[in-house]
């Protein structure tokens, strides 16, 4: 299987990041990419500036990715309660190319923050959103806490029960 993992953050040390190696870990039988966001550079979205100088290359870069993979694991970070800015410009360019950005492709959504909530208001609006661009959602997973929960020495989750949740997860 083809997949494609995004952790949607643009921060360099990123723990949905992190979180989203440790999966690729899980899944070597795999074929993986792993996308950085930060490669998707773009002004922010705005109609005006569509009608002027149209739709950037990079946004059209990203709908590729997508089409030519069987599935997405994406692992959000969160800013305020919401998307980081950097995936939701990303994402709002993208749905100019193709209202169908996850393109009925299955999805596994993740996220984690420092703090116990998990970044789990993101999490929830990426769920909820997701049929209005056509994705699958398989199944999603908060991890609160994550410095609690994931051992950076050995880049595992360190909680049983959240790894296996995970791995359950990642078998579907």
């Amino acid at each position: 299987m083809n997949i494609l993992l995004i952790p949607a953050s643009n921060s360099k040390n990123s723990i949905n990041k992190a979180l989203i190696n440790y999966c690729a870990n899980l899944l070597n039988q795999h074929q993986l990419e792993i996308l950085n966001i930060n490669e998707f550079e773009m002004p922010f979205y705005s109609v005006d500036l569509e009608e002027e100088k149209g739709i950037p290359n990079a946004a059209v870069d990203f709908i590729n990715k997508i089409e030519q993979v069987d599935a997405l694991i994406i692992s959000y970070a969160e800013h305020n309660g919401n998307y980081v800015a950097a995936y939701k410009n990303i994402f709002d360019w993208a749905s100019r190319v193709k209202q169908e950005v996850y393109q009925d492709k299955p999805i596994i959504m993740l996220s984690t923050s420092p703090g116990p909530g998990g970044a789990k208001s993101v999490l929830n609006l990426a769920r909820e959103s997701a049929k209005f661009f056509n994705g699958q959602v398989l199944s999603a997973l908060s991890i609160p806490s994550f410095y609690e929960n994931f051992d950076v020495m050995t880049n595992k989750l360190s909680n049983p029960e959240l790894d296996t949740s995970l791995k359950v997860m990642l078998k579907k």
